[in-house]
Parts: structure tokens; sequence; C-alpha cells
């Protein structure tokens, strides 16, 4: 308990919520809504339990609310009225921030209480989509604030990727005809964050292709191994970080010592792919800006 995160400066309230410090300030003057305490520098500082209200009363503002009104509502109420909007159309982002408060108090109970809520009502895909990309979006940003640890980080992307081999487990299909693509994911030695990657190889086997699946850090003579099984490979990888050569060193050893049969294809993710000249890729290799516009190549 003595590393779950209990205090908060106002920047890290408007990290967290999305809600300015000038407005947080201006609610909780004019309104009373907030009750920081003072550090020794005579700084707000907010407690976790304050954290959990500016969250629900962002909701109930966000949904037609109006700031006065939320403001009279007794302090044991707003949680009851956030409940009653769980449900509707249009509020499933809410939970985005219960599994932040997840994060913060490392709580897997609240994070598979709301998963459990979500899969009940919408499709995997949605989840990943609407709610979980924009979840690791948001925390990158927090990490990047200081508003978090790398822990925190790791603890939310350790259940996401639970819940992400959970369902690919469900979805195995019999192998594809040898005549259909392979799929062949990967990611480059080095790298580790395979989130994306995973998505995506589950996209694959829903459709009923065959994908295999290498896992991070897989040295490029690996490979060679899987050519040696199958005559057409469609190889996917990220590059979030790696390769120290550098991304165009890297194509330049694919191309000369994978990519050398006729109908071979690599896709390529990440950031570092902006560092590429796509006018003098070669044929077999494509760019994608994200995983959704690779997804939507595959289906």
């Amino acid at each position: 308990m003595e590393h779950i995160q209990t205090h908060f400066s106002i920047k890290d309230l408007e990290n967290f919520s999305g809600i300015k410090a000038h407005t947080i300030r201006v609610w909780e003057k004019r309104y009373d809504l907030l009750k920081p305490d003072r550090s020794d520098g005579n700084q707000r500082v907010y407690s976790l339990h304050q954290l959990q209200k500016l969250l629900n009363v962002k909701l109930l503002y966000e949904n037609g609310f109006k700031i006065s009104k939320i403001a009279k509502l007794q302090e044991e109420e707003i949680p009851g009225r956030v409940l009653e909007f769980l449900g509707a159309i249009g509020t499933w982002t809410h939970v985005i921030d219960e599994f932040k408060l997840a994060m913060i108090k490392f709580d897997q109970a609240i994070f598979d209480k709301s998963y459990a809520i979500l899969i009940a009502e919408l499709s995997f895909r949605r989840i990943f989509i609407d709610i979980f990309m924009p979840l690791l979006e948001q925390i990158g940003t927090l990490w990047q604030a200081n508003s978090i640890t790398p822990a925190h980080g790791h603890f939310i992307s350790s259940l996401i990727h639970q819940k992400l081999v959970a369902q690919i487990e469900r979805n195995v299909h019999i192998d594809s005809p040898s005549e259909d693509p392979v799929y062949v994911l990967y990611l480059p030695y080095g790298e580790i964050h395979d989130l994306g990657l995973l998505y995506l190889h589950y996209e694959i086997m829903l459709r009923g292709s065959k994908s295999i699946y290498l896992g991070q850090s897989v040295p490029m003579e690996n490979l060679k191994d899987i050519m040696a099984v199958y005559p057409q490979i469609t190889f996917i990888s990220y590059f979030t970080v790696e390769p120290d050569q550098g991304i165009e060193g890297y194509l330049e050893a694919m191309q000369a010592d994978i990519l050398h049969r006729k109908n071979d294809e690599l896709w390529m993710l990440g950031k570092r792919c902006k560092e590429l000249d796509q006018k003098k890729l070669p044929r077999s290799v494509r760019t994608f800006d994200g995983v959704l516009s690779a997804v939507e190549v595959i289906s």
C-alpha cells in the first residue's frame, strides 16, 4: 500500500481528467467542489478521493449537468448519478477514467469489474479501439508529464495484454489452406512493446487467415526458419524504439537477407517508420500510420 500514489498536484488532476487547471480552480473557489490540502510550499495537494470525485464530476458535466447543479449534490450522491450514465450510449469513455484509477491503486479488481461491464455490452474490437487505445495514449501522456511512474504503465498494459490473449485463445481457427497468405508477426530485436502487434494477430485470426506470432525481440536471422516452411509470407513488424542501426539500415538488411523471394512482403508500423522516404520504398514494403490502417487492409 505504501507504493500507491495518494497525493496529486493540480497539474496531475489536469493530466488525469483533461480539465484545465484554471477550470479546476474556478470550480474549487466558486462551487467548493474540491477541498485540497496545502503542501509545505503552500501548493495545492489533492487526495486520491478528490481525484476520483473530479472524474465523476467530469462525467456528469460532459453529459449535460450544469456545474452549479452538480455542486449542490451531496458528495455521496455523485457516484450514484454516475452509475445512471454508465450504461448509456456515448458514456463508455468514462470507463477509461475507471481504468486510470485502477492503475493508480494497482487494483486489478477495479479493472476487471469495469472490463466485465464493457464486454457484456460491446465487442472486444470496440473495447480495444475505443477504450484501450485511447487509454494507452493517455497513459503515455501521463508518463511524459511525470504524473505516473513506469510501474503504472506496466501494470495496466499487462492487464490489457491478459484480456487480449484470452480473446485470441477463444478465436483460434483451424489452419488455413496452404495457398492462403501467411502472416508472420514479430518485433525486431530489442523491441518489447507488443500490444498493437498482438491486436493485429487477433484481427488476422478473426478473418480465418494463418497468423504466426513470434513475439518480442526477434533477431532477423530467425525469420529464415519460417521461410523454410512457407513459400509466401507477409511479415508484419512494429518499430517504436529499435533498431539501433536505424530504420533504413534495418530495411536494407531485410531486403538483402529476407525479402529476396518474389511474393514476400514486409508491413511496417510504428513511429520509426516516419524516418523512411516513402517514395523510395521497394514494392515489397508497406508502411502504415497505425494499427487501424493495417486492419483495413487485412479486411
